[in-house]
């Protein structure tokens, strides 16, 4: 109950309130919205989904983190965070509406796809807006608890709010545009939110001379290929393995999302049986969400302690084999309890995996280059959960079940096994 009474502490402070609420409603429009979006494209009655729509889907979803992001900082320290915030939510309730009026509208999936990606870009300036804000509102001493417990509850927000649009979803026949709409008014509200906080609280102190932003932006890309140096060097390998294992994973848990939401759409209700099977669908994908989000939660409890035995490697490596060895089993069934078992246990492995690439990172990296790193980190994270839905795209039939996706998926989960424990090896060898 710790966390408990660490919150009360912060929640005393008024100002940190305020940017909280900002945050909770923000990120819970998010939930609604990315939700939403991933219904309508794979859930909709009268669409006939395939891989390759679920991959656009998520290229709108991620890609703006991974080519936005690493930038977002340059013109964050240009603009005023509260007016970044408050203008930032109501630019996306506006699109949103916008998103909302096109799926009602018969228009190119194009112009769909390019609404929802102006939404997510601009959701990225938002949560770094939030992120930088926070050392103006509670003090050093208070600092490392707020950006422990502020993105936390993010995303729990998010959650509650993707369990929202599902709720809706499955309340309201043919609802795609009402849960989209419902995402606009909780932006909306973000926006008027933030109209509580001061204009100048939030920062940055916009006095003294400025670089040029182009100047700015080549730095910080210079920055980045710095850090990818610094990365690269001998003493770090061990951090780069990690890295590069954390990467492929990330990849594997791609494709097998792309697969999930395949086999909920198509194999698993019986569609062409009578009508609510496409809610039977979305029901169970709200099912394998949580399960998947079950594991998730239980690698961060066993992961402290199954790094401490094994190392972070070690534990990474043992994450990895158990996928290659567990996924076949489980998942070649393509039957749903074998496979939310799977969804909870690939939700550990991957989560549990990705505590112990964090820790390895902070390791080894030196302070002054960890932001590079990290920026580095959410770039390949992204981007190969994207790459993984093209894959899954070319691989995948119709109804998800697809024998040599699965198979080189484990192999490939079997492969950085047997490359990490190689490594562990030749380190012990020369020690």
């Amino acid at each position: 109950m710790a966390v408990v009474g660490d919150l009360r502490v912060l929640l005393r402070l008024a100002d940190f309130r305020r940017l909280l609420s900002v945050r909770l409603l923000s990120q819970g429009a998010d939930g609604v919205y990315q939700v939403a979006l991933a219904t309508h494209v794979v859930f909709s009655p009268e669409k006939q989904t395939s891989p390759a729509a679920i991959a656009s889907a998520m290229a709108v979803l991620l890609l703006p983190y991974s080519l936005i992001g690493p930038f977002a900082g340059v013109l964050l320290d240009r603009w005023r965070r509260r007016q970044v915030v408050l203008y930032g939510n109501l630019l996306r309730a506006g699109l949103a509406a916008g998103t909302a009026t096109l799926i009602l509208v018969p228009v190119p999936q194009a112009l769909f796809y390019g609404s929802a990606l102006c939404v997510t870009a601009v959701n990225r300036f938002v949560l770094a807006g939030l992120s930088a804000s926070l050392p103006r509102v509670v003090d050093a001493d208070r600092l490392v608890l707020a950006n422990s417990l502020s993105p936390t509850a993010g995303t729990l927000a998010a959650t509650a709010g993707g369990g929202l649009a599902f709720a809706v979803r499955l309340a309201l026949s043919d609802s795609d545009a009402a849960v989209v709409l419902v995402a606009s008014a909780l932006y909306l509200c973000a926006s008027l939110s933030s109209l509580r906080i001061d204009r100048a609280l939030l920062g940055p102190d916009l006095t003294g001379p400025r670089p040029p932003l182009a100047e700015s932006v080549a730095g910080t890309a210079r920055g980045l290929a710095a850090g990818i140096r610094h990365l690269a060097a001998p003493q770090r390998r061990p951090a780069a393995r990690a890295l590069a294992a954390m990467t492929l994973m990330r990849f594997c848990y791609g494709a097998l999302t792309v697969t999930v939401l395949m086999l909920c759409r198509y194999a698993w209700p019986p569609l062409y049986h009578g009508v609510g099977g496409a809610d039977r669908g979305l029901a169970l994908l709200g099912l394998a969400v949580a399960v998947s989000g079950a594991g998730f939660f239980a690698a961060a409890v066993v992961t402290p302690y199954a790094a401490g035995r094994l190392g972070p490697t070690g534990w990474i490596t043992f994450c990895s084999g158990a996928a290659a060895v567990l996924l076949p089993a489980l998942g070649l069934t393509f039957a749903p309890t074998p496979v939310l078992v799977a969804a909870f246990v690939l939700g550990l492995i991957t989560q549990g995996a990705k505590i112990a690439t964090d820790t390895v990172l902070q390791a080894a990296v030196e302070d002054r280059f960890r932001g590079r790193i990290f920026s580095v980190y959410d770039v390949l994270f992204n981007m190969a959960f994207v790459a993984a839905a093209g894959v899954a795209a070319l691989m995948l039939p119709p109804d998800g079940r697809s024998v040599p996706l699965l198979v080189t998926i484990a192999t490939l989960y079997g492969a950085i096994a047997v490359a990490l424990s190689r490594f562990e090896s030749g380190q012990v060898s020369h020690q």
